[in-house]
Formats: structure tokens, sequence, C-alpha cells
């Protein structure tokens, strides 16, 4: 099920493959515990993600060089790095590579539903547009996926396969790592190596250069508080020796929450069909022999981003269209046929944070969202319901649009609206930010990864964003790494002279 594409949701609940953390109760949330899986296989989160090949807006990688004072993480400077990553099944351009590690293929949307959500967003009087990582982000269109020959492609696949055959990279499974080792170089701190726990045992491993720390948002800065790095408190009532003071490890926690606009389709062409014992056998004889099927795609073959207001620069709600009535994670199906966008907001402004328990890394850290926490986010989700029905209300699903199934007809109100998405929202698996790149007091690391306080120590993953990006994260995680491994050896490609669009009348045009 990691290979299948669209067994995705198998190994996303399994935890043999994923760490099944569940953040506190959250108030926003109607104290419910949200599910909060991590990548515990080769290949981390990018074993068993949704594999959706989005790479954020350009203008969120303009604020981070604006807003954070980190000039080298402009949209120019990303963007050759994006390239560098991408091997596009149907080319490449100034935008898109055609000879990176990273196999992308766009959905053919065989399903007439697909086409129908695009066509209904030119409809409402949004833009097309034919590929959303390139010049234009807005508008609706059909996405990309990370697949080969109707296979996942993780950065297990892409990567650490053939590092793995040089000889230099020594994979070492059924590993935790426990603690950082620290010497005292001239009263500043050195990472000198990893205490770990290997079948049960514990062993140590030396760096001879640096120690370089890829274990995700909520993993990275778990290990950095138990190894002493993180406010001191937190650390010294566990027991914990302080080895640098740096106050946003575990901070400014940011995920992207979303909710399901559903509707009964009166046509019986949808994925309903495809959860049937028999026909569910012979979509994976058909994935097993040939590659192909439906068990080759992630299903999130359409999709599109659009701004919520007028006077909002970039879009800041992201769709992705599904052919069925179903949970992100696989369970409730609706009985019968249906389809559904998965909508919400993409910059959320609530805060949250990761915090150590106890001094074990086998104990999961307390994990607090803080979802729906300030009134913006009431403000998007209340736009985000009611721009989505106008869209499934236009000509192009007469022919397919039944009752609708959720929020359903009697949610209308700003208060019903409210209480929908306290009770029903779900994480779209997108934990980031919490060990921030800058230079303010609640930065973590540098633009190049590099732990303040702290020599031969760095962060790389989706921790390090200082602001999430308007999109999903794996494929912003990867340019990141390509990016920091660079800046490692000393070099760094030229900044790209490639456009992005903005809505020319964005100040006062939603549309």
């Amino acid at each position: 099920f990691i290979h299948m594409p669209s067994g995705f949701a198998y190994p996303m609940a399994n935890p043999r493959y994923t760490w099944m953390y569940e953040s506190e109760p959250d108030p926003g949330m109607d104290n419910r515990r949200v599910h909060c899986p991590r990548g515990k296989t080769i290949g981390g989160s990018s074993s068993i993600n949704g594999m959706v090949y989005i790479r954020g807006n350009a203008q969120d990688y303009n604020g981070w060089a604006e807003k954070h004072n980190l000039p080298e993480w402009s949209y120019a400077h990303c963007l050759p790095y994006f390239k560098k990553s991408e091997t596009r099944e149907i080319g490449g351009d100034d935008y898109r590579g055609a000879d990176g590690p990273l196999h992308v293929h766009t959905g053919e949307c065989k399903n007439p539903l697909y086409n129908a959500f695009i066509e209904a967003g030119q409809q409402a009087g949004y833009s097309y547009t034919a590929d959303m990582n390139g010049h234009q982000q807005e508008g609706f269109g059909p996405m990309d996926m990370t697949t080969y020959k109707g296979r996942r492609w993780s950065t297990a696949m892409g990567y650490l396969r053939p590092a793995l055959k040089r000889g230099n990279v020594m994979l070492q499974p059924h590993t935790l790592a426990t603690r950082l080792l620290f010497e005292d170089k001239a009263g500043t701190p050195r990472a000198i190596g990893v205490e770990v726990e290997q079948n049960g045992k514990p062993v140590t491993f030396r760096a001879r250069r640096e120690v370089i720390l890829s274990g995700g948002a909520i993993n990275s800065p778990q290990l950095l508080q138990l190894s002493g790095i993180g406010n001191p408190e937190h650390l010294k009532p566990l027991g914990i020796a302080m080895v640098a003071t740096l106050k946003g490890v575990g901070e400014n926690l940011q995920d992207h929450l979303e909710t399901y606009v559903q509707y009964e389709c009166k046509q019986p062409i949808t994925l309903y069909s495809a959860t049937k014992p028999l026909k569910m056998a012979a979509i994976g004889a058909e994935w097993v022999l040939f590659g192909t099927g439906l068990g080759a795609t992630n299903h999130f073959e359409s999709g599109g981003f659009i701004r919520s207001a007028a006077g909002v620069k970039h879009p800041d709600l992201q769709y992705h269209f599904l052919p069925m009535a179903v949970r992100y994670d696989g369970n409730s199906p609706v009985e019968g046929h249906g389809f559904q966008a998965h909508v919400g907001p993409m910059r959320s402004p609530s805060r949250g944070h990761v915090r150590i328990k106890t001094k074990s890394a086998l104990d999961a850290p307390t994990i607090q969202f803080n979802y729906m926490s300030t009134e913006q986010d009431k403000k998007e989700f209340r736009a985000a319901i009611r721009l989505t029905r106008e869209v499934f209300a236009q000509k192009a699903f007469d022919a397919f649009r039944g009752e609708e199934i959720s929020p359903g007809k009697d949610v209308q109100t700003d208060e019903q609206i409210d209480a929908h998405i306290r009770a029903s929202a779900e994480t779209a698996y997108h934990p980031s930010c919490t060990c921030a790149m800058g230079t303010g007091e609640m930065a973590v690391v540098d633009g190049q990864g590099r732990v303040h306080g702290v020599q031969s120590l760095r962060v790389v993953d989706a921790s390090i964003m200082p602001l999430i990006v308007s999109g999903n994260l794996n494929v912003p995680t990867i340019m990141m790494a390509e990016k920091i491994a660079d800046a490692i050896k000393g070099q760094a490609l030229p900044p790209s002279q490639a456009p992005a669009w903005v809505h020319p009348q964005w100040e006062t045009r939603q549309r």
C-alpha cells in the first residue's frame, strides 16, 4: 500500500509505518484530538503522504525573504531548486524540471467530474491555469502528483535508493535517535554525534564534520529539546541540562486545516463503485500486473487556488477535488455516489507548539495546534464554504449535482459554519515551522539551516519554514533540502528571472 497511490490512506493509519501522534484536545475544535501521523519508514512522511505535487506560491518565498530577513529564499532563488529536483513527465520549461530525481505525473482527468470542477471554476469567474506550479498558481486546473509508472515516487525512491548504490551512504533501519551529543569548544557547544537506540541497545555515532537533523516538524524540535536545546522554562523542570537557550524550538507550529464540501452525484460515475470487494480486487490486479488503472492515481487530479476576498494578494484557499464523498483518511465513506472538494485556508495566523513531556525519545511530545484561534480563521472558512457552494452551483455540475451532503443545506449562518468547522474540519497533515529560519529571538536556524548558538548542527526539513507556504509541503521541503545541500557544498544555482503572476486587480477584485 505504500507504493500503490490509491492506497495512501492505509499506511497513514498503520503504526508500523507511522508515528501515530495525536494533538492535545483543541479548544477551537470542540476539544477534539487531531490525528498527526508522521512517517516511521524509509522516506519518512513522503512514503505515507497523499503524493500531491504543489510548490506553494511565489509570494510565499518572497515573504520569507522580505519579512524574515532571508534574502536568499526569495522565489527567484528557490525556483532553480524546484526545477533541479524534478522530472516532469510532460517536459520541462522555465518553471518545470526535466532531469531531477523526483518524478512528477500530471492527472489525466479521465473521469468527467474532474473537468466539470475545472469548468465550473471558470463559469464562476475564476481563471484556468494549465500549471498551478508554473507561471500562474491562481485558478482551476489539473493537478500533479509524485508518481512514476503508477507507483509512489517518494524521497526514498528518488534520492535514498540511488545514494545507497554509491557506497558512501549507510542506512540504519530499526534505529531511533535519542539524543544529540556535544562538546564545549571555546565556550560554544559543538555537535559531535548522535546517540541512538538500535534494536533495543544504545549506540553512538560520531560526526567528523556536521550533524544534520531531518526529523520533521514534530521530531526535530523533540530531539533538540531532549538534547538540551530549547526553552529552559520547559527543559529544566525535566532535569535536562541546557546546551543552548533557543526559546523558539517547538514554537510557531503551523498547519493547514481543511473541510469537505460534498454532494450526492446523480450519475453512477464516481469512485464509490471502486469500493466494492470484486472491483477492488480487479483494480489491485491491474495495478500489480501493469501499474495502471485506478490503483495508479491518488485521485486528486484537478483542483484550484483562489483568494477569499479582494485585497488578498495571492491565493489563500486551496482546492483538491475528489470524485467521491469520503474522508481523507479513508474512513466513513458516504453510502452512494458523491463528489467533494477539500478546501481550506493556506495561511492561518493560529500558532501552536511541540514540547517534550519526559526525557525519553519514545514518549510522544505534547502537540498543540490551537486551530481556529483567531477571527481570521473563521472569516476564511466561512468564505471557503460559501465560495465552494457557488462553484458547485455552476452549469457544469447540473448533470451531476444532487443534494448537498456536507456541510448540509441547513448550515448557512456564520455561527452554523463556525460550528461545522469546529466539529468536522480535519488536518491536511502539514505541520511545519517549529524550528524557524530567521534572525529574531524566536528563530532557531539561519538561512542555511545552521542552529543558532551551536556549531556543526543543522536542521533541514519542514520545521525550518518561517511561515507555512500556500500549498502542500512535500515538494517545498524537498526544494529546501536541495538548496541547503548546495549551501553545505559552498554552491548556489543562479537565481531565475522567470516572472510569477499576481492578479492585476487583486486589491479590488476577489476573482
